[in-house]
């Protein structure tokens, strides 16, 4: 048995399989979508999802949401799909059939009727629009018919389509299948197989398809779906056929060997780190000669924060650094470049004030893996310049002050991390001095003037030690309460909610804590804020403790960063706990380890969620998949690695 493998007894009882979902990418940004079961949750989910631009406002599109098989045997019909109507009616109850779920190295899904047994696999083609999924016949003992329906969609993913005369329900013909444009900004898809299948055109809109993921969010959760017709072909036993849906049109005896290609490249699942080092990859997004890193799935872009704090671990921390060199070298400092020089950048969120900060302590990781020299050689002038724009006041939302710390506005528009609003204003306004981006601040000085020594300029070093020694007395008089850091202070007013934002301050290789400080910080961290999932955003202990991210759009707003874990602070945290307590501190990160070791089989399967409730069972929320949260994880991996072989 494999490491992610599911039975016959998890996935008919809906209660638990539909909680369970999955993602695969092609790292160009498509992916497809859906739960263990094949009955879509989400409006985000499909079979076949992809970015388009030209015609469209930019976003990600379903084009086809889901594939319906039915087997056919001496005239019984056996449909093995799912969806949920209203009323909680679920039709037509294809489940009962599945007999095992595999997702080892692609998803495998095993079906049995009878005496027939049909074998499912998924796999979409790297860096091309195109999803495959090919039928087994492993078991049949008379004639066997397979039947496939698809369901279109040709909507945004956050939207919802209904039925209309405006839909173009006609399939033109091609080899082994047909395409079919719904609207005319949309692409055509292509729906082909490797052998010849017969067509039956028979156009009807599915209504009231429904969502309750999106239901529970308190979005518009039914939707109307175009089935135009249906595909048949006689299958033997032990006989293979490959559907493909794409926006381009593809030679059927070709389908076989791609299938091939693409399953070598494909890497197994055996244990955590490797289903998260895959789960890493598949945040890559190709774009001509340009590759980002995803914040996430399914409704994230390219993102700077989010890119900067996980791009390390998810190119080099696995072992791929040609994506770092994809990622960063070409395209995400020229973004960095573009910013400063006051030129539009693709990256979202350039602007925020710890952005740039984010992307300095990266750059700081890289040299782990390669050496301060080499970061000198590549980036060192980089950091350089990224350092005399900020100190230069030239960034739009960072404030120099004269005590050697860096000011921001978050009264008005989010200035971290922390970034829900209400009427667009920010719901934790972290303004003034805040912890985290001072810490970044004094780390960035002290490295920058590492890379300065490393240039042989020993008198900017001296000044730039001297200037950093400046804010680390700053740094201790503003944040250090006796016991532990506020979380930000502006004029007289001091923060004192207990937040993770304080472990980052412990955490960094030149923190402006002390041992007693570092301890502290990170014993309060572990009191207060610990869980099996990571750090909570806000102590229990406060009036402002809002653990269960649950309701509406405000009221989950108002609870984002009140409460819940979010994992991507957990490196920071491990990071901390082994400088303090060093190898006997090993074990514990270890047992940390097991609570996510969890959630590899729960939710999303393989990869973390964005965010945790604070509250056992510390139910998982937000994008299914996230840059950070995974990115997190591995580094912890990582780093006990690396005291292992101390």
């Amino acid at each position: 048995m494999s490491y992610l493998n599911f039975d016959k007894t998890l996935l008919i009882n809906l209660e638990r399989s539909l909680s369970k979902e999955m993602i695969r990418t092609n790292r160009a940004g498509a992916y497809n979508s859906t739960t263990l079961i094949d009955c879509n949750t989400r409006k985000y989910h499909g079979l076949l999802v992809l970015p388009l631009s030209d015609e469209l406002p930019e976003d990600n599109y379903v084009l086809l949401s889901s594939l319906d098989e039915t087997v056919i045997q001496h005239g019984a019909e056996f449909n093995l799909g799912l969806h949920k109507y209203g009323w909680n009616n679920f039709s037509p109850n294809g489940h009962k059939y599945i007999r095992e779920f595999d997702c080892e190295v692609i998803s495998k899904t095993t079906y049995r009727v009878g005496g027939v047994i049909l074998a499912k696999e998924r796999m979409l083609v790297s860096f091309e629009p195109r999803v495959l999924i090919r039928y087994t016949l492993v078991e049949a003992h008379s004639p066997t018919t397979l039947r496939l329906k698809p369901y279109l969609a040709f909507r945004s993913v956050h939207e919802l389509a209904k039925e209309n005369n405006e839909a173009n329900t006609d399939m033109r013909e091609v080899e082994n299948g047909r395409v079919n444009r719904m609207y005319d900004a949309f692409p055509e898809l292509y729906m082909q197989c490797s052998k010849k299948v017969e067509y039956a055109h028979a156009p009807t809109w599915y209504k009231n398809i429904q969502y309750y993921k999106e239901e529970e969010r308190g979005f518009d959760y039914k939707e109307d779906q175009l089935v135009p017709g249906y595909f048949e072909m006689p299958m033997k036993k032990g006989e293979s056929v490959i559907f493909s849906a794409g926006i381009s049109e593809i030679n059927p005896k070709k389908l076989k060997s791609l299938w091939e290609k693409e399953l070598k490249r494909r890497e197994g699942r055996k244990d955590m780190y490797s289903s998260l080092r895959i789960a890493a990859q598949q945040f890559y997004k190709r774009e001509g000669d340009k590759c980002y890193l995803l914040a996430g799935y399914p409704w994230f872009k390219a993102s700077a924060r989010e890119e900067f704090m996980a791009m390390s671990a998810c190119t080099m921390g696995i072992g791929r650094p040609e994506y770092w060199d994809a990622i960063v070298n070409k395209t995400a400092v020229e973004e960095v470049r573009n910013f400063m020089e006051g030129k539009p950048c693709k990256l979202v969120g350039m602007d925020e004030p710890d952005a740039l900060l984010w992307f300095i302590r990266a750059l700081q990781e890289y040299a782990n893996y390669t050496s301060l020299e080499e970061v000198t050689k590549v980036y060192g002038q980089l950091i350089i310049d990224i350092m005399v724009f900020i100190r230069g006041q030239q960034h739009p939302r960072l404030f120099l002050h004269n005590n050697g710390l860096l000011w921001v506005d978050g009264k008005e528009r989010p200035a971290t991390w922390m970034n829900a609003v209400e009427d667009g204003r920010p719901i934790t306004p972290r303004t003034g001095y805040v912890v985290e981006i001072n810490a970044l601040w004094y780390n960035a000085r002290l490295f920058t003037a590492a890379i300065q020594r490393c240039l042989g300029k020993e008198h900017i070093a001296d000044l730039m030690e001297y200037q950093a020694e400046i804010t680390k007395d700053s740094f201790i008089k503003t944040f250090w309460n006796g016991m532990y850091l506020d979380d930000y202070v502006d004029g007289d007013y001091h923060n004192k909610e207990v937040r993770p934002n304080q472990i980052i301050a412990a955490s960094l290789p030149y923190s402006p804590l002390d041992r007693r400080q570092c301890k502290a910080v990170v014993d309060i961290c572990t009191k207060e804020l610990y869980t099996p999932k990571g750090l909570r955003t806000i102590s229990p202990k406060s009036g402002n403790y809002r653990p269960v991210y649950i309701g509406g759009q405000l009221e989950r707003d108002r609870n984002f960063h009140n409460g819940p874990v979010w994992p991507w602070t957990i490196a920071a945290y491990a990071i901390a706990y082994l400088k303090v307590y060093q190898h006997s501190g090993e074990n514990f990160i270890r047992r940390l380890l097991t609570g996510y070791e969890a959630e590899m089989s729960e939710l999303c399967i393989g990869t973390l969620n964005e965010l945790y409730d604070g509250n056992p069972p510390f139910k998982g929320h937000g994008g299914m998949s996230y840059a950070p949260s995974v990115a997190s994880v591995i580094e912890v991996c990582n780093t006990l690695k690396q005291y292992e072989e101390k």
